[in-house]
Parts: structure tokens; C-alpha cells; sequence
């Protein structure tokens, strides 16, 4: 038998769920929106029926320490922010519905990352780069909890790294912003203030992004055990794997699979609970 953490908006229906199915007790509830059961049986799809109610689901075994762990890495475009950037740059320049489509196949693992990113990439040749600045002013926001979330990793000494497909433009802003000890993006081509269609240099895939994590922990002397890593998108499970604790943020179904916890209905900040109660 396990503790069990149910957070989220429709916590009544799943405590009953949990009650009914496994015997449970509740031992506390430490914030209006959280709940913790005890006893609980281990039964996987458990966590499945979390989701399925509008909930996230940690268990609390084994018990993890926050010093278990010295670097928090993270993904850019709909983890660490709501948005997907090259989407909201190709609306701007009239071709969202076909560069969304292509981003799409690529999070799910359908199509090769490089390929699928010189492809949208092209499609934006011309657009003036005042486009960039558009998209961070008016259309990027952070997800839930990525706030309090790095505050807490600042508190407790973590080593911070933002890896992204994404843009060098948005990264580079977001660390200034947020305080990001590393960061590593692709580099958009600009001429007479007007995008290339092109990316400057090797694309950060899948490997790029598990080597940075690594390098990082190097840097660090200690082991990507010790590295926390969290994503949404197929091109996320290198550095995933590398990990002692992966986190699916409103992922793809490929990579929760994966993952060892699941965030899809709380924010970023969900996963100190995992630690804390």
C-alpha cells in the first residue's frame, strides 16, 4: 500500500474513485486543490483514472529528497510555455494551419525533427523579424507553476537549463527573464532585418538536447541520476531517458508512457509535491 497526492479542479469525483476502488484514507488536505490519500493499492492504472477524472496522481513511493537531485531541466515550447514559438510566428506570417500540422506529426515522434524544422522553418522566409518580438510580447505566456517552480529550484540550489527545438530569440529572453542558469535553442537566419527561411548550424534534436543535460551534470560532477527533465514531445525522450525522475507535461501520449510521473491537468509546480508533503 502507497500515499497517494491527487491534484487538481475535479478532486471529489477521483478521492471517490480512490476510496471506493482501493480502501484509501485521506490523510490530509494541504491546499484546497490537493489531497492525500493513504493506503492506497499500487495498481498503475490508477493514475490513469486521475487523468481520465480532470487530476494528477503521484505516488509517494519510494520518498524522494529534494537533495537527491542537482540540475532541473526543461523544455521550451509548451512545457516551459503555453505556446509552440515557429507556430505563432508562421500565423503572423500566414501559414500557421501547414507549419502546426508539420509540429504536431513531429511532437508525436511521426517525422524526423531536423527535416521537419528546415521544412517550416523555409516556409517563413520574408517574414520581417519584428515578427519575433510580437510573438514573445504579445502571444508568449508561461505555463502554470513555472514561476514558483523555478523559485523553488533557485531556493534549493538546483542548476537550471532550458533545451529547445525552439528559437535562440525566446531562449535567450527567458533566461534574462527567469533568472536559467543554461540554455541551448537553434538560431534563426536574419538578413536586412527579414527571416532567411533558414537555421544557422546543427538542429537541436532529440541527441543535442540529451547531450546538454548531460555536459551539464558533467560540469557538476554528478550523474544525470541526479537530473530532473521535463518535455512534452518525442523529440524530449533522449534527455528523459538520461534522467533520475522524467516529467510528461501535457505530453503526448508517447512520452507519458515513458515518463515517470505525468502533469496534465495542474502546473509546472505540481511536481514539488512529489518531494514536500
Amino acid at each position: 500500500m502507497k500515499d497517494l497526492i491527487i491534484i487538481g479542479p475535479n478532486l471529489e469525483a477521483a478521492a471517490d474513485s480512490w476510496l471506493v476502488r482501493s480502501n484509501a484514507e485521506i490523510a490530509s488536505l494541504p491546499a484546497p486543490d490537493l489531497l492525500r490519500l493513504t493506503r492506497c493499492s499500487g495498481e498503475p492504472n490508477l493514475i490513469e483514472t486521475a487523468h481520465d477524472l480532470g487530476c494528477d496522481a503521484f505516488f509517494l513511493d519510494p520518498v524522494l529528497r529534494l537533495s537527491d537531485f542537482k540540475v532541473l531541466a526543461m523544455d521550451m515550447d509548451s512545457t516551459l510555455i503555453t505556446i509552440e514559438c515557429i507556430d505563432e510566428i508562421a500565423d503572423l506570417a500566414g501559414v500557421k494551419p501547414a507549419v502546426a500540422a508539420v509540429t504536431a506529426a513531429a511532437m508525436r515522434g511521426e517525422l524526423d525533427f531536423p527535416s521537419a524544422l528546415r521544412q517550416r522553418v523555409a516556409l517563413l522566409k520574408g517574414l520581417p523579424v519584428t515578427a519575433l518580438a510580437e510573438v514573445y510580447e504579445k502571444r508568449l505566456q508561461l505555463s502554470p507553476g513555472a514561476e514558483t517552480l523555478l523559485t523553488l529550484a533557485r531556493t534549493v540550489g538546483w542548476t537550471t537549463v532550458l533545451v529547445s527545438g525552439g528559437f535562440t530569440y525566446f531562449t535567450e529572453r527567458l533566461q534574462q527573464r527567469l533568472q536559467l542558469d543554461h540554455t541551448l535553442a537553434n538560431t534563426l537566419g536574419i538578413e536586412n532585418g527579414h527571416l532567411t527561411g533558414e537555421v544557422f548550424g546543427d538542429i537541436v534534436d532529440a541527441q543535442a538536447k540529451a547531450a546538454r543535460v548531460k555536459s551539464v551534470c558533467d560540469s557538476l560532477g554528478c550523474p544525470t541520476s541526479q537530473a530532473i527533465v521535463i518535455g512534452d514531445g518525442a523529440n524530449d525522450l533522449a534527455m528523459m531517458r538520461l534522467s533520475g525522475l522524467s516529467v510528461a507535461y501535457k505530453a503526448k501520449p508517447v512520452v507519458r508512457r515513458e515518463a515517470t510521473l505525468s502533469i496534465q491537468h495542474s502546473g509546472l509546480d505540481a511536481l514539488f509535491y512529489r518531494f514536500t508533503l
